[in-house]
């Protein structure tokens, strides 16, 4: 079903590839919904995870077991031998003779595709520094989609735009399906200015701004991200911006119908009062992630 071995941005996929995943986690679904399958059996996933994680972590683990798989667990660097100076190429060598196929999320970019060079297993990034998450991008469709939303969508994009991975996949799949962008980012946080060539190059309509109240009637969902207190060199930076946006009721009063987005995990940038209303899908979008992960799991295991 793919043409690729492993799964590290969502650049290397066509449209008929991410069609293909999405369709095999609506097939899948129920299993995410507690009927246990064996479709998996006597295979293991390595969740090799450098950085902090809750949901893609688990939602991987909870994919492979309700598919009857296994997994075993890279919990922190620090009781690894990667405390004792091991670099990443043989960590890899030596995990990939352990399982069937790794999960890797690691704060350096292109570290991914480096390991997918080494491994004689398939790699999925789970996000590499600020470069690419290409299974949050796919779980995202599969949110939308189920929403009946992905023709002819009219989707902003608000908060860190620049060191977003999240941001940088999804805009990427975006494009393929002529979705209408609008990029709302205070100007040091804008989307950086390659992705934004790429994405005129292949056709994307966007348009930039700083204020959400400007958009929020246009669009028909609202995809809040955090501003990455971690991913900022400077924190003095990161002071100027913290906390520029916070969507509230009031704001989607505007627009009672926006579905609104969030790849989690969220600060402050979505008061709690949203959670209430109709239009909050974060949580949701949160359990797609394991159908997803499932289906992209199984196509890579069934080669």
């Amino acid at each position: 079903m793919f043409n690729i071995g492993h799964v590290i941005s969502i650049r290397d996929f066509s449209k008929r590839e991410i069609d293909s995943v999405l369709s095999k986690a609506e097939e899948l679904e129920p299993y995410a919904r507690g009927t246990r399958g064996d479709l998996l059996a006597g295979k293991i996933l390595a969740n090799l995870f450098y950085e902090p994680s809750t949901r893609t972590r688990l939602s991987f683990e909870a994919a492979m077991k309700r598919l009857g798989g296994d997994v075993i667990n890279l919990h922190s660097p620090e009781a690894s031998s990667v405390a004792k100076g091991e670099n990443l190429a043989d960590t890899i060598r030596t995990v990939s003779s352990y399982c069937d196929v790794i999960a890797l999320r690691h704060p350096q970019e292109g570290a991914a595709r480096m390991a997918a060079s080494f491994a004689s297993v398939p790699v999925i990034n789970a996000g590499d520094g600020a470069g690419q998450h290409p299974t949050q991008t796919l779980l995202d469709l599969y949110t939308i989609k189920r929403e009946g939303l992905l023709d002819n969508l009219r989707i902003a994009i608000v908060g860190d735009l620049k060191y977003g991975r999240t941001v940088h996949s999804l805009t990427y799949a975006l494009s393929l399906y002529r979705a209408r962008l609008y990029l709302v980012s205070p100007p040091e946080l804008r989307i950086p200015e390659g992705i934004k060539s790429d994405l005129e190059e292949s056709g994307a309509e966007i348009y930039e701004c700083e204020d959400i109240g400007e958009v929020i009637r246009e669009v028909n969902v609202l995809y809040v991200t955090r501003i990455q207190k971690e991913r900022f060199p400077d924190p003095a930076e990161y002071s100027k911006v913290a906390g520029t946006y916070r969507i509230t009721t009031e704001l989607i009063a505007e627009n009672e119908d926006v579905m609104i987005m969030h790849p989690l995990p969220r600060v402050d940038e979505i008061d709690a009062e949203v959670d209430r209303t109709r239009n909050a899908r974060y949580f949701l979008q949160a359990f797609y992630g394991v159908p997803v992960r499932m289906a992209i799991l199984s196509i890579l295991l069934e080669r």
